[in-house]
């Protein structure tokens, strides 16, 4: 059985393992992680590594095999440079923190959404789409506030007032309305349409 040559590169999370095994098939190369140990074997070439020097996590380790060499990425369980691949040093899991995602509180808090308040946005809604009374604006309600502002206008007016009114209203084509009998009784009221419009009588 031939032995394989592995070279390996490190960070505090991660050691990576080069092993030698030029046009490896990776359906012939197996490879078994355990937390102290790593088992290769491609056909009558194997390597075996133990005691690792730290802990390793199986089930987030993994491989590649490439054209000259099959590199194997082992997670740790602590942060910490081992050194070497194999040893029985002092296993850096009892003195190093185990490596997890930590979040501060303050970044939960950032990732907090603030609540919406619902019964105030719907008040708030619901107060801005309350319609304007008569009072507060001339133009609310259309023709039927208009008809009737002039019916007030009409039943207050004495008799040469409401005469001035039909008469103008009447004659200028709902153009014009006067209260003044005295202007409007010498002569027909013309008819003014609004600014950009054009009178036609209709036969």
């Amino acid at each position: 059985m031939a032995s394989l040559r592995h070279e390996f590169y490190e960070t505090d999370e991660k050691l990576t393992i080069s092993v030698f095994d030029r046009g490896a098939d990776p359906a012939q190369v197996s490879i078994t992680f355990e937390p102290r140990k790593i088992s290769y074997q491609n056909g009558e070439k194997t390597l075996s590594l133990q005691p690792l020097k730290g802990q390793i996590d199986p089930e987030r380790c993994d491989f590649t095999v490439g054209k000259v060499k099959v590199e194997l990425r082992l997670a740790k369980m602590a942060q910490g440079r081992w050194g070497a691949v194999t040893g029985d040093a002092l296993d850096p899991l009892q003195t190093s923190a185990p490596i997890g995602p930590t979040t501060s509180p303050a970044v939960t808090e950032a990732r907090a959404k603030p609540k919406k308040n619902w019964e105030e946005l719907t008040t708030k809604i619901l107060t801005s789409e309350k319609e304007a009374t008569a009072d507060e604006d001339p133009n609310v309600g259309g023709d039927s506030t208009v008809n009737s502002f002039f019916q007030k206008i009409f039943g207050d007016a004495d008799d040469d007032a409401k005469r001035a009114m039909m008469k103008s209203f009447q004659e200028s084509g709902g153009t014009t309305l006067s209260t003044n009998w005295e202007e409007v009784s010498k002569a027909p009221v013309e008819v003014k349409p609004p600014a950009g419009s054009e009178w036609k009588k209709w036969d």
